[in-house]
């Protein structure tokens, strides 16, 4: 979402306004922070030893970064935890301050920027420059360093290689190897939003590593209490981490402004590694250490047809009370379609064992939810979902590398699991060469190449066979039925929207044209729904729209939770949801009906800017993480709007630019997150993404949003844009353009609904196409708002219907 006209919205960050907030969200928020901090190295310096002396080192240990930038982070929160303060006020270790003095005055004087222009965020902060001096004296007085590095992540702008973004800058690499040289026990810890090159790693004697994770305004007191043993570094890597950036399978094929070709094809992440290069990635998938260990027994594998459930016994084999994650990763057999050598097909946290003791795991894997798309019909069934023969092996560890047979399904035959059609194809002479699995003579997996298909669907005709109808008109003479009449069981939804007069009926497809609408609570994203004084009238009251992913984007203060990546890190869904159950209760009492969350788009390359409000790299890790901050916030009756509807994996000139991929390749990764979600969460609304996909901007993309979506993932609720559009014309049907041609496509609101960037007035697509020759129909109109008053009579939001309700605006 571009939002660059509210980065400074805030009218109480001045201090003014009810600084409370709710302690049990903030209480969550600080457990979870805690818990998706990754620890990748430790030779036994963590947890700190009680009453140690420790040195902290790098500007970021107090200018603390606890979000990313953009809509996904301007949150006005009360407070901001610092990792220098919260060890200062543990009690537990002893801080050098003398040291600690000198960053203080340092930040005093040459304080950390920001910054306010959008998408020019800084992505660090210049450090203190020490005299070796300085650090030898230090090493003199303490038991221990800490040495923090800070990257901000922001929306709008990608990461770059070079010092400063992905690498660590002079100053930082420095410090690191002085500090590193001087003291014989040294941490480095990585507060950051996206991941960085960490290769300089293994250059330096360093006693543990961990990543902080962007998470929140409890941030730094968790951190405190992970590195002092108060709690426990329970993270795990959602994504894996190249040794080097030109290693990455995306690395040839991200950031062309244009047209950004997804060569890998399924071989994303860890699925390309662990196939053809392991030794290419530094850190892997699913990697994380505590400050236990764990061995695993395997119990009973039972199988019957495509399902297998394993039993787990987890043994807390060290010295402390611990937990850790059991992963379960599915070896397809190589045939037709080529196969990732390892692709995740469950997981669990065990909860706490005590030491010594051990906790009992059940997986349950069903091969179906991994069938294959075949989209070429190499297997003879173009256009559906597969399972060819072979032997289907599981793997269960703590890691996609600690993994050992636990089981195995054999397949005899082919198996057709869905037979569906093509859909959101590569467009005719866009195709391209794309990532397959070959063998080597000696056997090893190498990469090979094959030409991608191209489309064969005739979408117009599609579109023209299932065109909606229109509702019949309501009896001459009768008054027409209000909408609580509707709320009521008196009156048929339906019945109602064929009362809706013309004008209000295209209302219904836009939002209140502007952010902040004066419809509901300061700072809001914008309204929909009774968007006209007519609705209102009638009962139809309008929704509310905030940001985001990490907390409410709004003037009042509210609470700033931890990132998409923090939270998936954890690898802890009902805790995840916990937090979103609580966050919803914030949504209610600060007067949001629908929280723009969350991220869902896959991390596919480690410079995309907006990995940050992400989840994973692996799509069933998304679409449960997805579902459970959509089941807890609408436990509440509030709404969630997952995001960017599709393959938004790529921040600069995100507007313009075409992601082309493969069929096979959008529904096995970058859909199948959105369709685990869909199924097991239901959400009320779902937003669409900028960019184009296989040439259709996705705001106007009838197979995402109508075939696939709605037909085939059973999605029934509201679709909205992102935050405008690009207004073109339908290249199918020329008496559609701009919002005709979104509606056709099953796009139902246009957000903010402004025709232009920071713009009041709605573009005229609809208004002029509506009856036309040609044109969109009034069926299509009305479905529309069907949607779109379905969600308004689930949700019952808390916009202000009348104008005395409006007037009390300017009180808040």
């Amino acid at each position: 979402m571009s939002h660059e006209t509210m980065s400074q919205h805030s009218t109480a960050a001045d201090g003014s306004g009810d600084r409370s907030l709710d302690p049990r969200l903030a209480a969550k928020a600080r457990e979870l922070a805690a818990q998706g901090t990754v620890l990748l190295r430790n030779d036994g310096v963590l947890p700190l030893a009680p009453e140690s002396r420790v040195a902290l080192f790098g500007r970021t240990a107090k200018d603390w970064l606890a979000v990313g930038y953009g809509s996904g982070g301007d949150v006005n929160p009360p407070y901001i935890s610092n990792l220098t303060d919260a060890l200062r006020e543990s009690g537990a270790v002893k801080v050098d301050e003398e040291l600690a003095a000198a960053y203080d005055r340092f930040s005093e004087e040459q304080p950390a920027d920001p910054g306010t222009v959008w998408g020019k965020w800084p992505t660090h902060y210049p450090e203190l420059e020490l005299e070796d001096e300085q650090i030898d004296a230090a090493a003199g007085r303490n038991d221990v360093a800490i040495v923090v590095i800070g990257r901000a992540a922001g929306e709008d702008r990608d990461a770059e290689l070079a010092p400063g973004s992905y690498f660590l800058t002079e100053q930082e690499e420095s410090l690191i190897a002085r500090v590193s040289s001087a003291f014989e026990r040294t941490v480095v810890v990585i507060d950051a939003g996206n991941v960085m090159d960490l290769s300089w790693a293994e250059r330096y004697s360093i006693s543990a590593l961990l990543i902080a994770w962007a998470g929140g305004m409890e941030s730094g007191s968790a951190l405190g209490e992970v590195l002092t043993g108060v709690r426990e570094p329970g993270g795990r890597l959602t994504a894996s981490i190249a040794r080097r950036y030109e290693d990455a399978p995306t690395a040839k094929n991200f950031g062309d402004p244009d047209v950004t070709t997804y060569v890998e094809d399924v071989f994303v992440g860890y699925r390309y590694y662990e196939t053809f290069a392991p030794e290419a990635a530094q850190f892997h998938f699913g990697e994380g250490l505590g400050y236990t260990s764990f061995s695993f027994g395997f119990g009973e594998f039972s199988s019957d047809a495509t399902r297998a459930r394993i039993d787990v016994t987890a043994k807390n084999t060290g010295e402390r009370d611990g937990d850790t994650v059991v992963q379960a990763y599915i070896e397809t057999p190589d045939g037709k379609l080529s196969q990732p050598a390892r692709r995740l097909a469950a997981f669990s946290r065990t909860g706490r064992v005590a030491a010594g003791e051990s906790a009992a795991v059940s997986l349950e894997v069903d091969l179906r939810d991994f069938a294959s798309y075949d989209d070429s019909g190499a297997t003879g069934h173009r256009s559906a979902y597969v399972l060819e023969p072979g032997t289907y092996r599981l793997h269960v560890g703590q890691s996609v590398k600690d993994a050992e047979v636990a089981g195995e399904i054999e397949i005899g035959e082919l198996i057709v699991v869905k037979q569906l059609e093509e859909a959101s194809s590569i467009q005719k002479g866009c195709g391209f060469d794309r990532m397959v699995l070959n063998c080597g003579d000696d056997g090893r997996a190498i990469v090979g190449y094959e030409k991608t298909p191209e489309e064969e669907r005739d979408l117009a005709r599609r579109i023209l066979e299932r065109l909606p109808e229109e509702l019949p008109a309501p009896a001459e003479g009768g008054s027409l039925p209000s909408f609580e009449e509707v709320r009521a069981g008196k009156v048929g939804l339906e019945e109602f929207v064929a009362s809706v007069g013309t004008e209000d009926l295209i209302a219904l497809a836009y939002g209140d044209t502007t952010m902040d609408s004066p419809l509901g609570v300061r700072g809001n994203a914008g309204a929909l729904g009774g968007v006209t004084e007519s609705l209102r009238e009638r009962g139809v009251a309008p929704a509310i729209t905030t940001d985001g992913p990490s907390g409410l984007r709004v003037s009042a203060f509210a609470s700033l939770l931890p990132c998409g990546t923090a939270l998936a890190s954890t690898w802890n869904l009902e805790g995840v949801r916990e937090l979103a159950e609580l966050h919803a209760e914030e949504m209610l009492a600060k007067g949001s009906d629908i929280l723009l969350s969350p991220g869902m788009n896959i991390q596919r390359d480690p410079l995309c800017g907006r990995n940050f409000e992400y989840f994973s790299e692996d799509p069933l890790l998304t679409g449960l993480m997805g579902a459970a901050v959509v089941s807890g916030v609408q436990s509440k009756g509030v709404a969630a709007c997952p995001k960017h509807y599709a393959a938004n994996n790529q921040e600069h000139n995100r507007i313009y630019s075409d992601s082309r991929v493969s069929e096979r390749a959008l529904r096995e990764i970058y859909l199948r997150g959105f369709q685990i979600m869909v199924e097991e969460s239901k959400p009320r609304t779902i937003m669409t993404s900028y960019n184009k996909i296989n040439g259709v901007w996705g705001h106007y993309s009838y197979d995402l949003v109508t075939t696939i979506l709605r037909g085939e993932f059973g999605f029934d609720g509201l679709v909205m844009t992102d935050w405008w559009m690009r207004m073109v014309e339908d290249p199918n049907f020329p008496a559609l353009r701009d919002s005709a041609y979104r509606v056709r496509g099953g796009i139902d609101v246009l957000m903010p609904g402004s025709k232009e960037h920071g713009g009041d007035t709605c573009d005229t697509g609809v208004k002029d196409s509506l009856g036309s020759d040609g044109g969109l129909t009034l069926g299509e109109l009305q479905l529309t708002a069907l949607h779109v008053l379905r969600f308004i009579l689930e949700a019952n939001p808390q916009g202000y219907a009348t104008s005395a309700e409006k007037g009390r605006r300017n009180l808040m």
